[in-house]
Formats: C-alpha cells, sequence, structure tokens
C-alpha cells in the first residue's frame, strides 16, 4: 500500500520557499534588459524582431508579423535541457522503507523539450535501488516462499507454533518515464522574469524491478533465535506486539543481527526469464506524477528539486517489497492485500544545450508578456497614430515649432509659422504690393514696393499679388494633407478663383536620397490632384516642381510669374519604391 507517512512534498515546497536573489533580476533592470542592453533594441528575453531566432517553418509568420500584416512573433526556437538527479529511492508498501544512507537511493538521467511556454515533455530514465525493514515482528509469512521453506518449523514458545520474522528486502529498478510537464509561475505580469520555476507533472511509467530478501546469516542459517530473543525483548505481554515507539531500537537491534547480503529471491507477480539484465526482471506499467521546482543559475545551468511518485494501474502489483501481505497484528495475522508504489525525492543539476545566438532559453523560463510589456513602455515595431500637436494659429505649424505664434487666418507661413516674404524685402507677402521685387531695388517702402522704375514685368507681377503664397508641412513620410493644410489650400483656391489667368508653380523639397525625391513628387501631385479634385482648379494652372532642396517635410507654393512656365505632370522618379 502507499504509505501515508511520506511527506516529501511538503519538505520540496519547504526548500524552495525562499527564491534566491541571485536569480531574480534587480531593481536595475527596470530601464535596461536582462542582458544589460537598453530596451528600446530588445527585450528582457529576447529580440523578437530578430529572425535568427525563428526556424525556416515558422519564417512565413515572422515576414507578416515584421511587415505589421499579423499580430503575433512566430515561436522562437528553443533549446533542449539534459539533466541528471541523485536522491532517495523508497519502495511505500508492507515493509517500512529505510533512508538514503541505509541503501535506498536512486539516480535519473532525462531530456526535456517545451512545446509552449506552459507545457513540456520529458523523457527520464531512473535507476533505483530501495531497502526496507521492519520493526513490528509477523506471523503471516506462509504464503511468501522466500520465508516459508526455511521459518516454517514449529515452535512451542510461539504462538501458533510458528516462528517470528521481521520483513526486510532490497529491490532494484529499472525505470523509464514519459512525462507530461506543466509550468506556469513563468507567466508574471509584475517582473520580466522568474528565477524559480515550479511545476506539476503527470504521464506513464514502465518499470523492470527485481527484489531480494535476508533470511539467512553469512552461514546460511536462519535468524530464527535472533528475531525470536528481539521480539521477546521489545513485545507488550498484553498485546503480543512491539509498541511504536521502540520501533528504532528494534530496528537498530536488526541491523546489528542482520548481514548485507539479501541471497533469498523475494516473491514477485510474474517472472520474465530472459538473458542479461532482464533476467527475473518483473515488467509493469505504471502512472507517474510528482511536483518540482528549477532554480535557474544563468542561460544555460539550473538546479532542480523533485519527487515523484510512481502509483500502479488497476490492481497493480504488492510485491515491489517482496511481500505480497501485510498483516494487521503480530498474534492474530489476518492477511491483507493493496498494492505498492514508488517514491522518489531527488536534488539533480539541468544543462540547456543550443547557441545563445540562434536559441532562446526554454520557454518554460520565458515570458510571454515580455513582447507587449516592451513595446508598451518603448515602441518599436507597434503601428501608432499619427501625433496631433496643438496649432493655435491654424497655420499648419505646430506650437512647439512656430516662431510667429498668432499669424492672422489665411496668411500664409514658412516652415518656421513666419508669414511668407517671397522676395526676402522684409515685408511678409500678404502686406507686399510688389510681391517680388529684385533685390537691385531694395531696400523697399512699407508697402514692399522697391525705388526702381514699374517697367511692363513688374506690372504683370502684381496682377497675380493677391494670391498667396503657402508652405504645407507634411508629416514623416507621409503625403496625406492635413486639416490645417486644406485651410491654406482653400485660402489659394478662392484667390485663383479670383484670378483665372494666373498660374501658381508648386515646389516639393527634398532631394537627399530616392526615397526624399519620391516623397517630394509624392506630395506635390497629392496638392494639386487635391486642388483640382475638392476646389475645382484646372490641373493645367499648376506648374509641377519637385526634388528641390530645403526642407524635406514642406512644400512650398507661390503665383508664378507672366512668362514663367513648367510641366503640368511629370512622371515620378521611383514609382517601385515601398512607402
Amino acid at each position: 500500500m502507499i504509505n501515508k507517512k511520506y511527506v516529501l512534498l511538503a519538505g520540496v515546497i519547504a526548500a524552495i520557499a525562499v527564491q534566491p536573489a541571485f536569480a531574480q533580476e534587480s531593481s536595475s533592470t527596470t530601464a535596461k534588459g536582462w542582458s544589460g542592453r537598453d530596451m528600446t533594441y530588445r527585450g528582457y528575453n529576447y529580440d523578437y524582431m530578430d529572425t535568427n531566432y525563428v526556424p525556416k517553418n515558422r519564417m512565413k509568420q515572422q515576414n507578416k508579423f515584421l511587415a505589421n500584416q499579423y499580430a503575433f512573433a512566430s515561436k522562437p526556437r528553443n533549446m533542449w535541457e539534459v539533466g541528471a538527479k541523485f536522491g532517495q529511492f523508497q519502495v511505500s508498501g508492507d515493509v517500512p522503507a529505510e533512508m538514503l544512507w541505509r541503501g535506498s537511493y536512486g539516480i535519473g538521467l532525462h531530456v526535456r523539450k517545451a512545446i509552449g511556454y506552459v507545457f513540456s515533455l520529458r523523457a527520464e530514465y531512473d535507476y533505483g535501488q530501495a531497502t526496507g525493514l521492519g520493526w513490528q515482528s509477523s506471523l503471516g509469512y506462509g504464503n511468501n516462499p522466500a520465508w516459508n521453506k526455511v521459518y516454517n518449523s514449529p515452535r512451542a514458545n510461539r504462538p501458533n507454533g510458528l516462528n517470528q520474522v521481521f520483513y526486510n528486502y532490497r529491490t532494484e529498478v529499472h525505470q523509464l518515464n514519459l512525462d507530461l510537464i506543466a509550468s506556469t509561475n513563468n507567466i508574471r505580469f509584475h517582473r520580466a522574469k522568474t528565477g524559480v520555476s515550479f511545476y506539476g507533472y503527470a504521464g506513464l511509467a514502465g518499470i523492470g524491478y527485481q527484489n531480494w530478501i535476508n533470511t539467512l546469516d553469512e552461514n546460511y542459517a536462519s535468524y530464527a533465535t535472533s528475531f525470536g530473543q528481539i521480539y521477546d525483548k521489545y513485545k507488550n505481554p498484553s498485546t503480543g506486539q512491539i509498541e511504536y515507539s521502540n520501533r528504532q531500537e528494534v530496528r537498530n537491534e536488526l541491523r546489528d543481527v542482520l548481514d548485507k547480503e539479501y541471497e533469498t529471491d523475494g516473491e514477485s507477480a510474474q517472472k520474465n526469464r530472459r538473458p542479461g539484465i532482464f533476467d527475473k526482471k518483473t515488467f509493469m506499467v505504471y502512472a507517474s506524477l510528482g511536483l518540482g521546482a528549477q532554480i535557474r543559475l544563468s542561460h544555460h545551468w539550473n538546479i532542480a528539486i523533485e519527487n515523484r511518485l510512481t502509483l500502479p494501474l488497476g490492481n497493480g502489483d504488492d510485491m515491489l517489497d517482496g511481500q505480497r501481505w501485510a498483516e494487521q497484528t503480530a498474534t492474530e495475522p489476518v492477511m491483507t492485500q493493496s498494492t505498492d508504489g514508488i517514491n522518489f525525492f531527488s536534488v539533480g543539476l539541468n544543462y540547456n544545450i543550443g547557441r545563445k545566438s540562434r536559441n532562446v532559453e526554454p520557454l518554460y523560463w520565458m515570458n510571454p508578456l515580455d513582447y507587449a510589456y516592451t513595446e508598451l513602455n518603448a515602441p518599436r515595431h507597434m503601428l501608432l497614430p499619427d501625433p496631433v500637436l496643438a496649432d493655435a494659429d491654424a497655420d499648419g505649424v505646430p506650437d512647439q515649432l512656430d516662431k510667429c505664434p498668432g499669424t492672422a487666418a489665411g496668411v500664409a507661413v514658412d516652415a518656421h509659422g513666419c508669414p511668407m516674404d517671397t522676395d526676402g524685402d522684409g515685408v511678409p507677402d500678404y502686406m507686399d504690393k510688389q510681391l517680388i521685387t529684385p533685390t537691385s531695388c531694395q531696400p523697399v517702402d512699407a508697402d514692399g514696393v522697391g525705388d526702381c522704375p514699374c517697367d511692363p514685368k513688374c506690372g504683370s507681377l502684381q496682377t497675380c499679388a493677391s494670391i498667396p503664397a503657402a508652405s504645407i508641412t507634411f508629416g514623416n513620410n507621409s503625403s496625406t494633407i492635413n486639416s490645417a493644410a486644406q485651410t491654406q489650400l482653400a485660402v489659394m483656391a478662392a484667390q485663383m478663383q479670383a484670378n483665372p489667368t494666373c498660374k501658381v508653380v508648386v515646389i516639393g523639397n527634398g532631394n537627399g536620397s530616392k526615397v526624399q525625391q519620391q516623397r517630394s513628387w509624392d506630395r506635390v501631385n497629392a496638392i494639386i490632384e487635391y486642388m483640382s479634385e475638392k476646389n475645382g482648379i484646372d490641373r493645367g494652372r499648376f506648374i509641377f516642381q519637385y526634388g528641390q532642396a530645403g526642407n524635406a517635410s514642406s512644400v512650398m507654393m507661390r503665383a508664378a510669374a507672366t512668362d514663367e512656365e513648367g510641366p503640368i505632370n511629370v512622371p515620378p522618379p521611383f514609382p517601385n519604391l515601398k512607402k
């Protein structure tokens, strides 16, 4: 039967309750990633944008993620875990088990692979040697061939004419486990990583075992006399039993009497007599479950503390300890039969196999919330709406960049928010009665008129002077006309309708790269299309210029001179350039 006295699971929890400081990230990691790098470039776990961590069969999803066509990054390639363990291996059955230092030990080797952030699979081989020694004498050994061939002679001073025996055994177990493991505390809302991973698991175990019993001393004689003396010394005359309080003294005296040889085959349910290591082994399929904790030492190393219970399926097997029958009393051997199990408490050292440049840690160490929290704190990949900046005078230049706040409505401004002065004579265009005054005719008077005689060309310039110059500022990589620009264009459209013979030159800035030249073309084309489609201005009244030197985010507009000509349409310089 499964002995209820095993409380080793509580010991596991107590041993790992305090999480070591060296395995946790310090408070300084609120500004830096786990590796010490700035979180702007990576999260605590790894760089989700780095395709080195993505296997070929998941690159399609990763490419969609990088192109903002899918919200989830691909699952990264993660390391395999291999480990070795050592600890106390005990049979929980009819005979009390001995401790580690008295021969009940086990060793194990395993390989483990994460299939997600919670679940992983593990294959493990365990070898165990378990010993046990009873402290209560027994009479019901008649059905056990290991005892009844030696201890069946009657003795007058023994109840029922039978010898008293003290059960003992040594069992050797080979166990192969397949476990499904669940880890949950890696999913953390208030820390980037955990230094301790708690887990539980369940699975199947195939075991092959063989046991032996120490029934004869070194001279191959029975222990009947020695057993009887120990029984007589510690028995309670009224009950015929040994009191529980004397159990340690009884077992110590038995250890002094028994030799170290377990020479007699114990009772077993089946014998598959095969050559080699399988000789006399009994094979069974058991259920296996347990709890454990891993303490992270580094990216590759961790320590594991674990307790595994191996339990019989169905009716199971009651002979792991070499004894089929349990007795209710020593003097009245009423026999009961139940099943035996195995308890393996171990401490192990694990290593994660794989290169850090291509594999992340096993996923049960990773926090799947890391990417979301990192992006919220320092956006690098998410699509964000265009910022809305205050513009009190609605001139198209945000207040924080506006060097001339409070500009009157409808006045064309430059990229700094100041009224346009096309000819640079110091008089804003909206007050300049001579819009283009040659430099040689300056300085000018308060109306912007120079001191040169006004020739026919000068007069013609005055004809379209009522059409204000304008500067339209666009957002980064955008060719969308915002509300402030629409207001400016509406004013210009009204003036062009009032002066139907005037043309307007639309000048796009930006020539530092292919991208700037194409964006410059896009913006000029967007303005001309907007004026044509929204305000009804004939496209032939515009002169198309792009790729000029100047602020790459702005487009300048001014009235054309009388004889000034230029193209109405210009082919885009780099039409296949990705936006």
